[in-house]
């Protein structure tokens, strides 16, 4: 699949410290292993037929938010482990994602990622900026563009399509790939306006 050309202006109307994301929720059990904080990154040049979240593609600013709020958040929750990146693309955003990482693991919490890109090309010189830095962070990786003519909902598949891979770089969770693609999460929030994450399959109302 081809993938567009680096949105170089969108990107530097970011500012240094900050994140542009599309969501984000304080606790989640379909995004990894165990309970954990999801934050989905705003922009994806992909565009792939039936992706869950086609309001992540835009690069355009939509909500700007600093790598130390995002840490508060995420740790001020005493059930979260962990959190994923998802997007949207998180490694158009690497650099600003691999410093909230860093901190994160710091607090004792592991990191985990989604990506189109697959890991080979992100290991390239051609790789957005910041790449090496974020996957030195991770524990785990998905990768691989989201193909829907090789959807996978079942609850022994941890990917939504088969030809996306689960790279395991900490080996204490070698046992904790236990998500699975078939659970969808329905979020209700305060303001009332529901956020959905997962995959298409079972939902799970949360609050």
């Amino acid at each position: 699949m081809k993938v567009k050309k680096h949105p170089h202006l969108k990107q530097t109307e970011i500012p240094s410290g900050h994140l542009n994301i599309m969501g984000y929720v304080d606790q989640s059990n379909v995004n990894g292993p165990g309970c954990r904080a999801v934050v989905w990154v705003q922009g994806c040049s992909r565009e792939c037929p039936g992706c869950f979240n086609v309001e992540s593609w835009s690069f355009d600013i939509n909500q700007l938010i600093s790598v130390d709020e995002l840490v508060e958040k995420i740790t001020s929750n005493s059930l979260n482990e962990g959190v994923t990146f998802s997007g949207g693309e998180p490694f158009w955003q690497a650099q600003e994602l691999a410093i909230l990482a860093r901190k994160i693991k710091a607090k004792g919490l592991n990191v985990m990622s989604f990506t189109g890109f697959t890991l080979e090309q992100l290991q390239a010189n051609s790789a957005p900026k910041g790449s090496m830095d974020l996957l030195t962070e991770l524990d785990i990786l998905v990768d691989g563009a989201y193909l829907e003519s090789y959807a996978v909902n079942s609850p022994t598949s941890h990917v939504s399509s088969s030809n996306q891979r689960v790279h395991v770089f900490n080996p204490t969770l070698k046992d904790r790939i236990n998500w699975a693609s078939d659970q969808t999460e329905i979020h209700i929030l305060k303001d009332g306006s529901r956020l959905i994450t997962g995959y298409l399959g079972t939902a799970i109302f949360s609050d």
